[in-house]
């Protein structure tokens, strides 16, 4: 399906100082975040905001800090928003790093990134998210992740989970992941996630994810050739392992929570702990809800 785009270049400097790496950042109204995710990726040779036309002063804070703005509109199907950049935009740089405007790139990441990258036997490589959540850093409870965000042009593509979707599952790829054609490594220092919109946001947002996620749960696992459920494999495979076993448990909403808030030691950190923890149990709920609204739709047995 057919997406256009309207680009507005900024006046954004070359430096042989910078790293030689070009940041693509997807938006929609992130003025609250992304200043000082601009801020900290000021050492990156390029910078593209990729756009869902922002109704707040997201535009206007790109292009004060000198980014490519690309707006994007999304019709549905697939490609979605990064995907769709990967495939359409024109890079400076043989390397390439994912963000979401809500992420900050630490000096001690970017200078780990500027050695790496020199590094021509591998094609990309998984850096570790760390949540800050109201306020507070978060240790435990399962809340941070590995995810690929750094990897050479051309070499790393989204998997495609799920083709026919619609506006109500958002613009963006929920969780698919980067897939790299080569040997990919870990980075040692993290990236750092901090969120400071509103809870009601927050519910808002992870309402699309659930959209889309009990669409994908409901289609047969066989569709993911790329990242197959595993025990052994990545740790999004092992997750979406565990993940397909169980969501066939009755009450698994609340053994997930049992096991991020007690197991995983998520009462550990106080109040914001017990907020995370509950709401990621609360959308696994909202999750098997609506496969099981689906499956009476379709009409099949639902479980």
């Amino acid at each position: 399906m057919r997406k256009t785009t309207e680009i507005a270049t900024g006046s954004q400097l070359t430096s042989p100082n910078r790293i030689p790496i070009t940041v693509i950042i997807p938006t929609r109204n992130e003025a609250r975040h992304l200043g000082r995710c601009l801020e900290a990726a000021r050492c990156c040779a390029q910078i593209y905001i990729v756009d869902s036309q922002s109704t707040d002063e997201t535009v206007e804070i790109a292009r004060a800090f000198g980014a490519k703005v690309v707006q994007f509109h999304y019709v549905g199907g697939w490609p979605k928003k990064r995907q769709w950049a990967l495939d359409s935009l024109d890079f400076e740089t043989e390397w390439i790093l994912l963000l979401d405007a809500d992420e900050i790139l630490t000096p001690q990441l970017a200078d780990e990134i500027q050695h790496v990258i020199q590094n021509h036997g591998v094609q990309g490589y998984y850096v570790f998210l760390r949540l800050k959540f109201l306020g507070k850093a978060l240790r435990f409870g399962d809340s941070g992740f590995w995810k690929l965000s750094l990897f050479r042009r051309g070499k790393g593509r989204f998997e495609c989970r799920f083709r026919d979707q619609d506006g109500s599952m958002g613009d963006i790829e929920v969780h698919e992941h980067v897939v790299v054609d080569g040997r990919t490594g870990n980075l040692n220092h993290s990236l750092l996630h901090e969120n400071v919109e509103s809870l009601s946001r927050y519910i808002t947002k992870h309402n699309e994810y659930s959209n889309w996620e009990s669409r994908v749960l409901g289609q047969s696992m066989e569709q993911n050739r790329d990242l197959p459920p595993s025990l052994s494999g990545t740790q999004a495979q092992r997750r979406r392992w565990l993940k397909k076993w169980l969501y066939r448990v009755p009450g698994s909403p609340v053994l997930l929570f049992l096991y991020r808030y007690l197991f995983r030691l998520g009462l550990l950190d106080g109040v914001p702990g017990l907020i995370y923890c509950a709401f990621q149990s609360v959308q696994m709920f909202h999750t098997k809800a609506k496969i099981y609204e689906l499956e009476r739709q379709a009409g099949k047995p639902a479980v």
